[in-house]
């Protein structure tokens, strides 16, 4: 039973979600605000969190980077009640993996939850090549699900990881935003190119990409990316 932790401030819509992901078979811990949230983090130990964008105090892009800090492979989908553009790229590149916009579907939003555990949790893109594989600095286990960059751990969240296997599965291959949508988040429809540009966002910079001469991850300008192996 997935444990789902939800930080909503408003009760109503809180109350409503927790019970609509209980009766999807999700254990749901609920709490009201940013701090409150940090402190279930450790008693409750979810396997994803469901995050308010809009947060007294402590707001949810203040969370998301908190949580980001101490955990860079915990699964984030953010809520946002607005569908502003700014707030939700700003939120993807503080580390969220996925995001829905209120009011909330709860099978939409259960679809969601667990399209991002699958892609933290099954098999890899590629599965059947060799177990490691080597690009020039940087080597992928795709078994293992890590990533090393001169041999130092590089911490990814699940749709970084997703991406980053997806890519450099087919080395030289273009990939569109739609077909990588399809392949990392699983969103058969027309989704939204913000997701594929915020992961390869923050998958360069955690792998020390420089931001004007990418070595691994170039873009395609007006189709998507491709992965080049050295």
């Amino acid at each position: 039973m997935p444990r789902v932790l939800l930080i909503e401030d408003d009760r109503a819509v809180r109350e409503g979600v927790a019970l609509a992901l209980r009766r999807q078979n999700h254990d749901v811990a609920a709490s009201a605000t940013g701090e409150e949230g940090m402190g279930r983090l450790r008693s409750f130990r979810p396997d994803i969190v469901v995050l308010d964008l809009m947060l007294p105090g402590m707001s949810g892009l203040d969370v998301c980077r908190s949580i980001r800090a101490i955990d860079q492979t915990l699964p984030i989908i953010m809520a946002t009640a607005r569908g502003d553009e700014v707030d939700i790229v700003v939120g993807l590149e503080a580390g969220a993996d996925d995001y829905v916009v209120k009011p909330v579907q709860a099978r939409a939003l259960d679809a969601r939850i667990r399209a991002v555990l699958r892609r933290a949790g099954t098999s890899s893109p590629g599965e059947g090549l060799p177990k490691i594989d080597t690009y020039g600095e940087l080597a992928v286990d795709r078994a293992g699900f890590t990533v090393t960059m001169n041999g130092a751990p590089i911490a990814l969240a699940p749709s970084e990881m997703r991406l980053l296997l997806t890519l450099s599965a087919s080395p030289g291959q273009v990939f569109s935003r739609q077909q990588l949508l399809e392949a990392v988040w699983e969103h058969d429809y027309h989704g939204d190119a913000r997701l594929v540009d915020a992961c390869v966002k923050r998958l360069r910079t955690k792998m020390s990409e420089p931001p004007r001469a990418p070595r691994y991850i170039h873009t395609v300008r007006g189709f998507g990316y491709r992965f080049a192996a050295p």
